[in-house]
């Protein structure tokens, strides 16, 4: 199933690697994170290369919705409650940066990628949802980011020289709403076919394992004085145990054809809530998203989810509306909702590491590549930002860590009374059928394999016995 960006834009094909190498840095993975840090590190002086196991672009990045925005639902009132707001506010400014630097790269590199400046909305339709949306747009006013509470025909202001006009696009009724200005959409094959253009990037060259300083692949071996891992979800168990510190979800997306474009992008924080966005004619729905693995309890509560949620939303709101494609994604959801950008452990002084950057992995791999290269060149210290990989959030973390755990014994439990073809090549646990995909997935650290066996999504790193 091909997103838009992959039905529009074909990448160019790169060759494998040819053999042993010995370089500075070593990118393993070719999404947005990984091209990007690899772009900053060149354009810093620093010998580069990347390796991908298929083609650029071609797993979370080829299937984002691709918003570029610091509005990341109901997160940072949460946020400074649980971990305060000088950490809260640190977070903003850090995804408010992602936001100008994706401007200044696209202006100054004169990359046509459909870039448009839109203000993003929070919504809710339930009253239930209102006061919640309120201390939404308190916190983050709190942190420095302009946000206009939005409310039937009323309107408050997030500065004195700023309003925004409520237009009334939406299908459906909304209770209230918060708008961020400022925020953007782009294309991101489009984006990244540019920065790639620069880069030494080998495809179809798989990692088997990271020693040291040396990474082994099926191609040959790598022996790199840094080592980036940009794999979306790290490859390697230990150290770091990053399988411990989050999980994966599965989100959905129509692109239904022939609509009028939306002046913002939308976000509902109710349960069964829509993400809407336009892209030229097409407008992305998303929603219907789930824990990865677990499929069947939906299906045992009746719960339409998938994109058979997205077709009945389709149908109940655009009726006369084609589906054009319809795609799915994956999500690392760190414990604490802060991404580990970083040394990858205390124990590996060269490894760098990027992931759980959750449903916002545009505004995160920019960070990620800015805080990398910078520690790289020594220009700044990683261990000191909120993104650490090293940092104890006990109180943002403890909950989903719990039940992280009982979902990863309940697997491993089941794992061993299954049979040796639906146990995950990760650690053992018992897949589940994921009837809307037509694929095998871990509940427990979210792999992913196609009907026939094939690896999908990582961590494991090998087909289905």
């Amino acid at each position: 199933m091909k997103s838009i960006w992959k039905s529009e834009v074909e990448l160019p094909k790169r060759p494998a690697l040819p053999g042993n190498l010995k370089v500075q840095n070593v990118v393993i993975g070719a999404g947005m994170a990984g091209i990007l840090t690899a772009w900053f590190l060149q354009r810093k002086g620093q010998e580069v290369i990347v390796v991908e196991a298929d083609r650029i672009a071609g797993g979370q990045t080829g299937n984002t919705t691709a918003k570029i925005t610091s509005q990341h639902g109901l997160f940072y009132d949460r946020m400074i409650r649980l971990v305060g707001r000088k950490q809260a506010r640190l977070y903003a400014e850090a995804n408010e940066h992602a936001i100008h630097l994706f401007e200044k790269i696209i202006k100054a590199e004169n990359i046509s990628c459909q870039f448009e400046k839109k203000p993003a909305f929070l919504y809710t339709v339930s009253e239930d949802g209102i006061e919640k949306l309120r201390k939404e747009m308190e916190a983050a006013r709190s942190l420095g980011i302009d946000a206009v509470w939005i409310d039937g025909n009323r309107m408050s202001m997030a500065s004195a020289d700023e309003k925004v006009r409520q237009i009334k696009e939406l299908p459906f009724a909304i209770k209230a709403e918060v708008c961020f200005p400022n925020q953007a959409q782009f294309h991101p094959l489009e984006f990244i076919a540019h920065l790639a253009k620069e880069l030494v990037v080998y495809e179809h060259t798989k990692v088997l394992s990271v020693k040291k300083n040396m990474v082994y692949t099926d191609k040959g071996q790598i022996e790199a004085d840094h080592i980036i891992f940009a794999t979306h979800y790290p490859i390697t168990n230990v150290p770091g145990f990053y399988f411990l510190r989050q999980h994966q979800e599965r989100s959905y997306v129509l692109a239904l054809a022939d609509q009028e474009q939306l002046s913002g992008m939308y976000y509902g924080i109710d349960k069964g809530g829509l993400s809407l966005r336009s892209a030229g004619d097409f407008l992305l729905l998303g929603g219907g998203g789930h824990r990865t693995g677990k499929c069947k309890c939906k299906q045992k509560k009746n719960e339409l989810f998938g994109y058979s949620f997205l077709r009945e939303q389709a149908k109940l709101y655009y009726p006369d509306a084609d589906i054009a494609c319809e795609w799915s994604a994956q999500d690392c959801m760190p414990h604490d909702d802060i991404p580990f950008i970083g040394k990858y452990s205390v124990f590996r002084k060269n490894w760098y590491v990027a992931t759980g950057f959750k449903k916002w992995g545009m505004t995160s791999s920019m960070i990620a590549a800015q805080i990398i290269s910078n520690h790289i060149c020594q220009t700044t210290e990683v261990e000191k930002n909120i993104f650490s990989p090293q940092r104890i959030l006990f109180l943002a973390g403890i909950k989903n860590f719990l039940i992280d755990v009982w979902e990863s014994v309940a697997g491993l439990v089941k794992g061993l009374f299954a049979p040796k073809e639906r146990r995950c090549r990760h650690m053992g646990c018992m897949l589940d059928w994921n009837p809307e995909e037509s694929t095998w997935e871990c509940s427990c650290h979210g792999t992913g394999y196609y009907e026939d066996g094939r690896l999908k999504d990582n961590p494991a790193q090998m087909n289905l016995k």
